[in-house]
C-alpha cells in the first residue's frame, strides 16, 4: 500500500475515534454516557416517539402511552447531558430522582391533555377538533420540552456550575452561570419541539386545499408522519447549535466572589446539551 495513503487512513481512523470519544464521554465527569442518551442516537430514538405522540389518537390510553415514552426519554437525555460539575451528595441525588419522576408524570398527563379534552368533555365540531388536535399541541409541546429541561437540570441553578477564564482555567462555581445554561438549553429545546409541532400542521393545512388531496384523503396521514420526522431531523442541529456549547457570561452578572478576578470581563461555562 502507498505509505501516504496508509498515513491518511490511519489519521482518519484516529480522528473518527476522537470524535466518537467526544460524543461518548461526559465532558464534565469523564464518565461514559449511556449509548441511548448520546447525541448521535437522539434522532433515531426520539423521532418515532415524537411522530407517535403528535398524531391524532382515538383514545386517552394510546396518547398517555406515547407521551410517557417520549417524556421519559427526554428526561433521561436531559439528565445524561447536563452540566455535572456541581458536587452532589446522596440527598441531592435522591431529590433529582424525585424531580425526574415527577417531571415525567406531569409531562405525560399534560402532553395527553388535547386528547383528554376531546374525550372527557366530548367536544364535537370542527372548531373543537382543530383547536385540540392542531393548535393546542404546538405551544404545549414547546412548553413541556422547556419544562423538562428546567426541572431535570434544576440542580445546576441550585448548586452552580464551574466557570473558566479565557485560558481554560477553572475559577469557581457559579449559580448564575448554571441558571443561564438551563435557560439557553430550555429555549433551544422549546424551539426544536415547537417547530416540529407547528410546521407539519401548517403544511397539512395547505395540503388539504389541493384538489389531489381532496380526491385522495388517505395521503394526509403519511404526509403528517413524514413531514414531522423530516422537520424534527432538520431542527435537531439547529436547536443544538442555537446557543454556543461553551457559553459566555459577563463577570458583572456573576456572584460577588468573581468580581475581583483579573479577566477580560467575560468568563466561560459548559452549557450542556
Amino acid at each position: 500500500m502507498d505509505p501516504s495513503l496508509q498515513y491518511w487512513q490511519s489519521n482518519g481512523q484516529v480522528a473518527n475515534a476522537w470524535l466518537l470519544s467526544l460524543s461518548s464521554v461526559h465532558p464534565d465527569t469523564g464518565s461514559v454516557i449511556s449509548p441511548v442518551f448520546r447525541s448521535q442516537v437522539f434522532l433515531p430514538i426520539s423521532a418515532p416517539l415524537v411522530v407517535a405522540s403528535l398524531i391524532p389518537h382515538k383514545g386517552i390510553k394510546p396518547a398517555l402511552f406515547w407521551q410517557f415514552l417520549l417524556q421519559t426519554y427526554c428526561a433521561g437525555f436531559n439528565h445524561a447531558n447536563r452540566n455535572a460539575t456541581a458536587t452532589k451528595d446522596n440527598k441531592t441525588s435522591m431529590k433529582q430522582s424525585i424531580l425526574i419522576v415527577g417531571t415525567v408524570a406531569y409531562s405525560t398527563f399534560a402532553g395527553a391533555l388535547p386528547q383528554i379534552i376531546l374525550n372527557r368533555f366530548r367536544l364535537v365540531g370542527a372548531v373543537a377538533e382543530t383547536f385540540s388536535r392542531s393548535l393546542l399541541p404546538i405551544p404545549l409541546t414547546a412548553c413541556l420540552a422547556a419544562f423538562s429541561v428546567m426541572v431535570v437540570r434544576s440542580e445546576e441553578a441550585d448548586n452552580g456550575i464551574r466557570v473558566f477564564d479565557s485560558n481554560g482555567n477553572a475559577v469557581g462555581v457559579s449559580k448564575a452561570a448554571g441558571s443561564k445554561a438551563i435557560k439557553e438549553t430550555a429555549l433551544s429545546r422549546a424551539a426544536l419541539f415547537g417547530t416540529t409541532a407547528a410546521v407539519p400542521t401548517l403544511l397539512l393545512a395547505l395540503l388539504k386545499r389541493a384538489e389531489f388531496v381532496k380526491r385522495n384523503p388517505m395521503i394526509i396521514a403519511p404526509a403528517r408522519h413524514i413531514s414531522t420526522a423530516i422537520i424534527f431531523g432538520l431542527m435537531i442541529p439547529v436547536s443544538f447549535s442555537l446557543f454556543p456549547h461553551f457559553g459566555k457570561i459577563k463577570k458583572e452578572n456573576l456572584e460577588e466572589e468573581f468580581q475581583s478576578l483579573d479577566s477580560n470581563g467575560e468568563l466561560f461555562y459548559h452549557k450542556g446539551l
